[in-house]
Protein backbone atom coordinates (compact mmCIF):
# COMPACT_ATOMS: atom_id res chain seq x y z
CA UNK A 1 0.00 0.00 0.00
CA UNK A 2 1.28 3.37 -0.68
CA UNK A 3 1.09 6.20 1.64
CA UNK A 4 -1.57 9.29 0.49
CA UNK A 5 1.16 11.87 1.13
CA UNK A 6 4.98 11.11 0.00
CA UNK A 7 7.84 13.44 -0.58
CA UNK A 8 9.45 13.83 -4.31
CA UNK A 9 11.71 11.07 -4.96
CA UNK A 10 15.47 11.99 -4.37
CA UNK A 11 16.48 13.25 -7.87
CA UNK A 12 17.10 16.54 -9.17
CA UNK A 13 13.61 18.05 -9.72
CA UNK A 14 12.15 15.66 -7.43
CA UNK A 15 10.90 13.40 -10.75
CA UNK A 16 9.34 10.67 -10.95
CA UNK A 17 11.66 7.78 -12.00
CA UNK A 18 11.84 6.79 -15.59
CA UNK A 19 14.06 4.07 -17.10
CA UNK A 20 17.73 5.19 -18.36
CA UNK A 21 16.56 4.08 -22.14
CA UNK A 22 14.29 6.76 -21.96
CA UNK A 23 15.74 9.51 -21.15
CA UNK A 24 17.01 12.27 -23.01
CA UNK A 25 19.19 13.82 -20.40
CA UNK A 26 21.55 11.90 -17.60
CA UNK A 27 22.21 13.49 -14.59
CA UNK A 28 25.82 13.09 -12.61
CA UNK A 29 25.89 14.19 -9.40
CA UNK A 30 29.79 14.31 -8.13
CA UNK A 31 30.74 15.29 -4.53
CA UNK A 32 34.38 16.15 -4.99
CA UNK A 33 36.56 18.80 -3.79
CA UNK A 34 40.10 17.78 -3.06
CA UNK A 35 42.05 20.42 -4.83
CA UNK A 36 40.36 23.53 -4.01
CA UNK A 37 42.95 26.48 -2.50
CA UNK A 38 40.61 28.33 -0.49
CA UNK A 39 36.94 27.32 0.53
CA UNK A 40 36.46 23.40 0.85
CA UNK A 41 33.24 22.31 1.04
CA UNK A 42 31.52 21.90 -2.69
CA UNK A 43 31.65 18.27 -2.30
CA UNK A 44 28.18 18.94 -0.10
CA UNK A 45 26.69 20.99 -3.40
CA UNK A 46 25.31 18.21 -6.01
CA UNK A 47 23.29 17.12 -2.82
CA UNK A 48 22.24 20.80 -2.06
CA UNK A 49 20.92 21.44 -5.54
CA UNK A 50 19.09 18.73 -5.67
CA UNK A 51 17.52 19.20 -2.22
CA UNK A 52 16.76 22.54 -3.20
CA UNK A 53 15.07 21.27 -6.51
CA UNK A 54 12.49 18.78 -5.02
CA UNK A 55 10.79 22.31 -3.77
CA UNK A 56 10.66 23.98 -7.10
CA UNK A 57 7.57 24.05 -9.48
CA UNK A 58 8.18 22.20 -12.40
CA UNK A 59 6.23 24.62 -14.68
CA UNK A 60 8.14 27.40 -15.80
CA UNK A 61 6.76 30.70 -16.56
CA UNK A 62 9.99 31.76 -18.48
CA UNK A 63 9.90 28.74 -20.81
CA UNK A 64 6.30 28.22 -21.22
CA UNK A 65 6.03 24.26 -20.06
CA UNK A 66 7.47 21.66 -17.53
CA UNK A 67 10.27 20.71 -19.18
CA UNK A 68 11.32 17.68 -17.05
CA UNK A 69 8.76 15.61 -19.66
CA UNK A 70 12.15 15.79 -21.70
CA UNK A 71 13.11 13.15 -19.66
CA UNK A 72 15.70 13.33 -17.12
CA UNK A 73 17.51 10.64 -15.12
CA UNK A 74 19.56 11.18 -12.31
CA UNK A 75 22.19 8.68 -11.30
CA UNK A 76 23.62 7.57 -7.61
CA UNK A 77 26.43 9.98 -6.53
CA UNK A 78 29.89 9.29 -8.46
CA UNK A 79 32.31 8.15 -5.18
CA UNK A 80 35.37 10.15 -5.64
CA UNK A 81 38.62 8.90 -6.06
CA UNK A 82 41.47 10.67 -3.42
CA UNK A 83 44.27 8.27 -4.95
CA UNK A 84 45.03 11.59 -7.15
CA UNK A 85 43.22 13.97 -8.94
CA UNK A 86 44.24 12.67 -12.40
CA UNK A 87 42.68 9.52 -11.03
CA UNK A 88 39.20 10.90 -10.15
CA UNK A 89 39.74 12.89 -14.03
CA UNK A 90 39.79 9.53 -15.23
CA UNK A 91 36.63 8.17 -13.45
CA UNK A 92 34.26 10.96 -14.99
CA UNK A 93 35.59 10.41 -18.32
CA UNK A 94 34.74 6.86 -18.18
CA UNK A 95 30.99 7.22 -16.95
CA UNK A 96 30.59 10.41 -19.33
CA UNK A 97 31.83 8.27 -21.87
CA UNK A 98 28.82 5.88 -21.18
CA UNK A 99 26.78 8.53 -21.18
CA UNK A 100 27.59 9.82 -24.74
CA UNK A 101 27.58 6.55 -25.79
CA UNK A 102 24.39 5.72 -25.18
CA UNK A 103 23.49 9.16 -27.04
CA UNK A 104 22.58 10.72 -24.05
CA UNK A 105 23.86 14.74 -22.81
CA UNK A 106 25.12 14.46 -19.65
CA UNK A 107 24.79 16.75 -16.99
CA UNK A 108 27.31 17.24 -14.51
CA UNK A 109 26.43 18.89 -10.70
CA UNK A 110 30.40 19.52 -8.26
CA UNK A 111 31.55 19.50 -6.80
CA UNK A 112 34.48 21.64 -7.83
CA UNK A 113 35.41 22.93 -11.59
CA UNK A 114 37.88 19.77 -11.90
CA UNK A 115 35.65 17.72 -12.61
CA UNK A 116 34.93 19.51 -16.00
CA UNK A 117 38.20 18.02 -17.48
CA UNK A 118 36.47 14.48 -17.06
CA UNK A 119 33.65 15.77 -19.22
CA UNK A 120 35.83 17.14 -21.52
CA UNK A 121 38.54 14.26 -21.74
CA UNK A 122 35.06 11.90 -22.78
CA UNK A 123 33.98 14.47 -25.54
CA UNK A 124 37.76 14.65 -26.48
CA UNK A 125 37.68 10.63 -26.81
CA UNK A 126 34.04 10.80 -28.81
CA UNK A 127 35.44 12.51 -31.70
CA UNK A 128 32.78 15.39 -31.13
CA UNK A 129 34.19 18.81 -32.42
CA UNK A 130 32.46 21.37 -29.77
CA UNK A 131 33.17 24.66 -28.40
CA UNK A 132 33.36 25.59 -24.62
CA UNK A 133 31.22 28.65 -23.15
CA UNK A 134 32.51 29.02 -19.72
CA UNK A 135 30.80 31.27 -17.51
CA UNK A 136 33.16 31.92 -14.19
CA UNK A 137 34.58 34.81 -12.25
CA UNK A 138 38.20 33.66 -13.04
CA UNK A 139 39.60 32.11 -16.28
CA UNK A 140 40.87 28.94 -14.35
CA UNK A 141 43.96 29.16 -16.78
CA UNK A 142 47.10 28.62 -14.51
CA UNK A 143 49.19 26.34 -16.12
CA UNK A 144 49.49 25.02 -12.76
CA UNK A 145 49.20 25.79 -9.31
CA UNK A 146 50.60 24.11 -6.26
CA UNK A 147 52.66 22.05 -8.34
CA UNK A 148 49.66 20.13 -9.66
CA UNK A 149 48.32 20.75 -13.50
CA UNK A 150 45.06 18.86 -12.45
CA UNK A 151 42.60 21.20 -9.85
CA UNK A 152 39.95 23.98 -10.30
CA UNK A 153 42.55 26.71 -11.40
CA UNK A 154 44.01 24.78 -13.81
CA UNK A 155 40.85 23.67 -15.98
CA UNK A 156 40.74 25.90 -19.01
CA UNK A 157 44.06 25.48 -19.60
CA UNK A 158 43.35 21.76 -19.63
CA UNK A 159 40.42 22.23 -22.02
CA UNK A 160 43.02 24.54 -24.19
CA UNK A 161 44.75 21.05 -25.18
CA UNK A 162 41.88 19.18 -26.10
CA UNK A 163 39.47 21.87 -28.03
CA UNK A 164 40.59 24.65 -29.73
CA UNK A 165 37.23 27.04 -29.33
CA UNK A 166 36.87 28.49 -26.30
CA UNK A 167 35.10 31.75 -24.75
CA UNK A 168 35.28 32.81 -21.04
CA UNK A 169 32.08 34.58 -19.66
CA UNK A 170 31.11 37.12 -16.84
CA UNK A 171 35.02 37.23 -15.81
CA UNK A 172 36.55 39.38 -12.75
CA UNK A 173 39.93 37.58 -11.75
CA UNK A 174 42.73 36.45 -14.18
CA UNK A 175 46.06 35.64 -13.99
CA UNK A 176 48.92 37.84 -15.36
CA UNK A 177 50.35 35.73 -17.69
CA UNK A 178 47.26 35.05 -19.01
CA UNK A 179 45.89 38.18 -19.25
CA UNK A 180 49.34 38.67 -21.40
CA UNK A 181 48.93 36.33 -24.01
CA UNK A 182 44.86 35.52 -24.26
CA UNK A 183 42.99 36.10 -27.27
CA UNK A 184 40.86 39.02 -25.83
CA UNK A 185 38.01 38.55 -27.99
CA UNK A 186 37.39 35.60 -26.71
CA UNK A 187 37.45 36.82 -22.65
CA UNK A 188 34.18 38.50 -21.87
CA UNK A 189 34.29 40.43 -18.59
CA UNK A 190 31.86 41.00 -16.06
CA UNK A 191 31.57 44.74 -17.35
CA UNK A 192 31.15 44.09 -20.97
CA UNK A 193 27.97 42.55 -19.76
CA UNK A 194 26.54 44.98 -17.60
CA UNK A 195 27.20 47.03 -20.46
CA UNK A 196 25.94 45.44 -23.50
CA UNK A 197 24.76 41.95 -22.78
CA UNK A 198 23.10 41.83 -26.28
CA UNK A 199 26.47 42.57 -28.16
CA UNK A 200 28.37 39.55 -25.63
CA UNK A 201 25.60 37.29 -26.97
CA UNK A 202 25.84 37.72 -30.31
CA UNK A 203 29.81 37.94 -30.27
CA UNK A 204 29.79 34.85 -28.49
CA UNK A 205 27.45 33.15 -30.69
CA UNK A 206 29.55 33.81 -33.88
CA UNK A 207 32.92 33.00 -32.33
CA UNK A 208 31.64 29.20 -31.47
CA UNK A 209 30.92 26.39 -33.46
CA UNK A 210 27.13 24.83 -33.78
CA UNK A 211 27.92 22.42 -30.96
CA UNK A 212 28.64 23.59 -27.30
CA UNK A 213 29.47 22.34 -23.52
CA UNK A 214 28.43 24.86 -21.29
CA UNK A 215 30.59 24.93 -17.77
CA UNK A 216 29.06 27.01 -15.81
CA UNK A 217 30.54 27.74 -12.29
CA UNK A 218 28.48 29.81 -9.88
CA UNK A 219 31.05 32.20 -8.73
CA UNK A 220 29.84 34.01 -12.29
CA UNK A 221 27.21 35.02 -10.24
CA UNK A 222 27.18 38.12 -8.26
CA UNK A 223 28.14 36.93 -4.03
CA UNK A 224 25.00 38.87 -3.13
CA UNK A 225 22.85 36.48 -4.41
CA UNK A 226 25.67 33.83 -4.76
CA UNK A 227 27.85 33.66 -1.48
CA UNK A 228 28.42 30.15 -1.43
CA UNK A 229 31.37 29.55 -3.28
CA UNK A 230 34.74 28.46 -2.63
CA UNK A 231 36.40 32.23 -4.17
CA UNK A 232 33.68 34.38 -4.01
CA UNK A 233 34.68 37.50 -6.59
CA UNK A 234 32.40 41.05 -6.69
CA UNK A 235 30.71 42.82 -9.27
CA UNK A 236 29.57 39.38 -10.64
CA UNK A 237 26.43 38.92 -13.04
CA UNK A 238 22.77 38.97 -11.86
CA UNK A 239 20.93 36.19 -12.39
CA UNK A 240 18.86 37.76 -14.90
CA UNK A 241 22.01 38.36 -17.11
CA UNK A 242 23.13 34.96 -16.74
CA UNK A 243 19.99 33.64 -17.76
CA UNK A 244 19.79 35.63 -20.56
CA UNK A 245 22.95 34.91 -21.64
CA UNK A 246 22.31 31.24 -21.70
CA UNK A 247 18.90 31.55 -23.84
CA UNK A 248 20.75 33.95 -25.92
CA UNK A 249 22.91 31.16 -26.91
CA UNK A 250 20.71 28.59 -26.84
CA UNK A 251 18.88 30.19 -29.83
CA UNK A 252 21.75 29.43 -32.14
CA UNK A 253 23.65 26.30 -30.93
CA UNK A 254 23.00 22.62 -30.04
CA UNK A 255 23.90 21.80 -26.36
CA UNK A 256 26.24 18.35 -26.31
CA UNK A 257 26.69 18.63 -22.14
CA UNK A 258 27.35 21.09 -19.20
CA UNK A 259 27.97 21.18 -15.89
CA UNK A 260 27.32 23.56 -12.67
CA UNK A 261 30.14 23.26 -10.35
CA UNK A 262 32.13 25.11 -6.96
CA UNK A 263 28.39 25.31 -4.77
CA UNK A 264 29.34 25.85 -1.41
CA UNK A 265 26.46 25.28 0.47
CA UNK A 266 26.58 27.76 3.94
CA UNK A 267 23.83 25.96 6.58
CA UNK A 268 20.88 27.86 7.24
CA UNK A 269 21.27 30.11 3.79
CA UNK A 270 19.21 28.09 1.30
CA UNK A 271 18.39 30.91 -1.12
CA UNK A 272 21.99 30.22 -2.99
CA UNK A 273 21.16 26.01 -3.30
CA UNK A 274 17.80 26.93 -4.51
CA UNK A 275 19.38 29.40 -7.23
CA UNK A 276 21.28 26.98 -8.05
CA UNK A 277 18.83 24.12 -9.11
CA UNK A 278 16.69 26.98 -10.82
CA UNK A 279 20.17 27.95 -13.16
CA UNK A 280 20.38 24.07 -13.73
CA UNK A 281 16.40 24.00 -14.64
CA UNK A 282 16.16 27.08 -16.94
CA UNK A 283 19.80 25.59 -19.18
CA UNK A 284 17.87 22.05 -19.50
CA UNK A 285 14.57 24.11 -20.83
CA UNK A 286 16.25 27.01 -23.00
CA UNK A 287 17.92 24.35 -24.42
CA UNK A 288 15.51 21.46 -25.17
CA UNK A 289 11.78 22.89 -25.39
CA UNK A 290 13.01 23.98 -28.68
Amino acid sequence: MQPLNTLPKYNLFGLEEIEYEKAKVVVMPIPYDSTMSYQTGSRNGPRAIIAASRNMELYSYEIGADISEIGIYTTDELAPDFSSPENMIKRISKEVSLIIESNKIPILLGGEHTITIGALDAFKKSGKEISIVQLDAHTDSRDNLFGSKYMHATVMARAAEMFNNIVHVGIRSIDQEYAKTCNKERVFFADSLHENLDDVIKKVNKLTTKEIYLTIDLDVLDPSIMPSVGTPEPNGLSFAEATKFIKGISKEKNLVGFDIVELNPIPGIEAPNYTAAKLAYLTIGFFFKK
